[in-house]
C-alpha cells in the first residue's frame, strides 16, 4: 500500500534536493559500491559452493520424494531476459507500470516440412504480467526529481508536494511498525504449517541450505561490515545495531520493497543519515542491490551443476559470476523474486532447469537470510555516502573559513599600509594627469605613467617628487 508512494516521491524529493554535481557523483559511487559488493558476493558463493560441495552425493533428491508439484519456471533466453529489463526501464503507460510489468513469453508453433517430419518453433512474444515494474518507476522519479531541479522556482511547489506526500507516507509507515511483531509470527508460521514433511526437507537439502546460509552470514556480517569500516573508520555494528526491526521485517517478509519504509525511517531517526541520502540511496538499492540474492543464485547454480555431475570449467565459472552480477539488478524485490533469474544463470552455463523445484522447495527458508543481506547492503551504502557527503561538505566549509580569515588579514594590512586610504585633491589631481598621459598613447606617456602609478603606491606623501617626474617624462604641469 505504501510502497509505491514511497519509491516514487522519495526519489523525486531525493533528486530534486541534490545539485547536479553531487547526484551525478553520489551516484557513480552508488553504482560502483552496488556493483563492486554483488561482484564479491556472487564469487563468496562460488567459493563455498566448491568448499563445502552441497550437490555432492544428492543425485537421488527428486521433487515427488519430497511432496514436490515439479513445476518450475519457463525457460527464457538470456538476452530476452537483459532486453526485459531495457524495456521495463521504459514503460510505455506510466499508471500500468504501478502494477503490471513487461515480459518475454514464448508460444510454440508446429511446422511440417516437405520431407513429412514435424518441428516445433519458438516464437517470443511480448506481454505484461502481474507485478510492479520498480525499474520504470525509479527511472522516471528521478528524471522527474532532476528537472523540477532546473525549473528552480517554478518547480518549487511540486517539490514541495512531494515532500510532504513522503513525509506523510513515513507516519503512515510509523503506524504500520506497531503491528510488525504480530505480523512476523504469522508469516513464519503458516510456512512452517504449510510443509509436509519439513524434517525429510531439511535433512535432504541440509548442505546447500546450510551452505546459502554460511555464505549470508560471511558477507554480511564480515564483508560488508569491513567495506563500511575501511570507507568510514566508524564501527559498522554499532550502526546495524539500530536496524534491528527492518531486519526483522526482511526476515519475515522475504521482500525488500515491503522493508524499505522501516528501513529509510529507521536509518534517518537511529543513524543520522542526511534525508536527502537516504531518500534518494535507498529505493535505487531496493531495486538493483541484491547481494544476497547474488550469493542465492550462485550457490543454486553450482548446486544443480554438482546435482548433475558436472564440473564447472573456468569459462562457466566466470559466466555465473557475470550473470548473477548482472540478473540479481533484475531481480524483483519480493519473495522467491530470486528463483526465476536462476534459470537465466543455468541457460547461460548449459545446465538444465527440471531441478530447480528442488530450489523452490527450501527457497522459503534461504529467501529470509537473502532479504536480510540485500536490505544490509543498501543500509550500509546509505551509510557510507552519508559519512563521504559530510566530510566533503566540511572540507568546503574549512576552506572558505580559511580564505575568509586569509581575506580579512589581507585587508587589515591594506587598510593600515595602502597609500588610497587616505587621498587629497593633489592625489586626485595626479591621478587625473596620469591616465591623460595615458590616453596619449605614445610610449613615453605610457611608461610614465606606469612609473608614478606605481611610485604614487609606494611613496606616500611625496608629491612633489611625482610631479616633477611626470613633468620630464610626459611634460605636463
Amino acid at each position: 500500500m505504501v510502497i509505491l508512494p514511497l519509491v516514487v516521491c522519495s526519489l523525486v524529493s531525493g533528486a530534486a534536493s541534490l545539485d547536479a554535481r553531487s547526484l551525478g557523483r553520489l551516484g557513480g559511487i552508488a553504482i560502483a559500491y552496488f556493483l563492486g559488493t554483488t561482484l564479491l558476493a556472487s564469487g563468496l558463493a562460488v567459493a563455498l559452493g566448491f568448499i563445502i560441495r552441497p550437490g555432492a552425493g544428492a543425485s537421488a533428491l527428486n521433487a515427488p520424494g519430497l511432496g514436490l508439484s515439479g513445476d518450475v519456471p519457463t525457460n527464457k533466453e538470456t538476452v530476452d531476459s537483459f532486453l526485459d529489463l531495457v524495456r521495463n526501464l521504459f514503460p510505455a503507460n506510466l499508471v500500468a507500470a504501478a502494477f503490471r510489468t513487461y515480459a518475454t513469453e514464448y508460444k510454440v508453433l508446429l511446422r511440417n516440412t516437405t520431407s513429412g517430419n514435424v518441428t516445433t518453433e519458438k516464437i517470443p512474444v511480448g506481454t505484461e504480467i502481474e507485478g510492479m515494474n520498480i525499474l520504470g518507476l525509479v527511472l522516471f522519479a528521478l528524471v522527474l526529481g532532476v528537472a523540477l531541479k532546473k525549473l528552480g522556482e517554478e518547480g518549487e511547489d511540486l517539490i514541495r508536494f512531494f515532500n510532504s506526500f513522503n513525509e506523510a507516507t513515513m507516519v503512515l509507515v510509523s503506524w504500520i511498525m506497531w503491528y510488525v511483531p504480530i505480523g512476523i509470527t504469522f508469516l513464519v508460521g503458516s510456512k512452517i504449517v504449510e510443509m509436509e514433511d519439513i524434517m525429510l526437507l531439511v535433512t535432504s537439502l541440509g548442505k546447500y541450505i546450510f551452505a546459502s546460509i554460511l555464505g549470508h552470514c560471511i558477507h554480511g556480517g564480515i564483508i560488508l561490515p569491513l567495506i563500511y569500516f575501511a570507507s568510514t573508520r566508524q564501527n559498522p555494528y554499532r550502526f546495524l545495531l539500530g536496524l534491528i526491526t527492518p531486519f526483522a521485517t526482511a526476515f519475515a517478509t522475504s521482500s525488500s520493497s515491503a522493508t524499505l519504509p522501516s528501513m529509510i525511517k529507521c536509518v534517518e531517526e537511529n543513524n543520522g543519515v542526511d534525508k536527502r541520502i537516504s531518500r534518494f540511496i535507498l529505493p535505487i538499492g531496493a531495486t538493483v542491490n541484491m547481494d544476497g540474492a547474488a550469493i542465492f543464485q550462485c550457490m543454486a547454480a553450482v548446486f544443480i551443476a554438482q546435482l548433475n555431475n558436472v564440473d564447472l570449467n573456468p569459462g562457466q565459472i566466470f559466466t555465473i559470476l557475470v550473470t548473477a552480477t548482472a540478473s540479481s539488478v533484475g531481480a524483483a524485490g519480493v519473495p522467491a523474486g530470486g528463483v526465476l533469474t536462476i534459470a537465466i544463470i543455468l541457460e547461460a552455463i548449459g545446465l538444465p532447469t527440471n531441478d530447480l523445484s528442488l530450489i523452490l522447495a527450501v527457497d522459503w527458508i534461504v529467501d529470509r537470510t537473502t532479504t536480510v543481506v540485500n536490505v544490509e547492503g543498501d543500509a550500509l551504502g546509505a551509510g557510507i555516502l552519508n559519512y563521504l557527503n559530510e566530510k566533503e561538505k566540511k572540507e568546503k566549509e574549512q576552506d572558505l573559513k580559511e580564505v575568509t580569515v586569509e581575506a580579512v588579514a589581507n585587508s587589515k594590512a591594506e587598510g593600515e599600509t595602502s597609500p588610497l586610504r587616505k587621498l587629497s585633491w593633489k592625489d586626485l589631481l595626479l591621478l587625473m594627469i596620469m591616465f591623460m598621459a595615458l590616453g596619449r598613447g605614445s610610449s613615453n606617456s605610457i611608461a610614465a605613467a606606469a612609473f608614478i602609478c606605481k611610485a604614487s603606491f609606494l611613496v606616500k606623501g611625496h608629491y612633489e617628487f611625482c610631479k616633477k617626474m611626470l613633468r620630464m617624462r610626459c611634460g605636463y604641469l
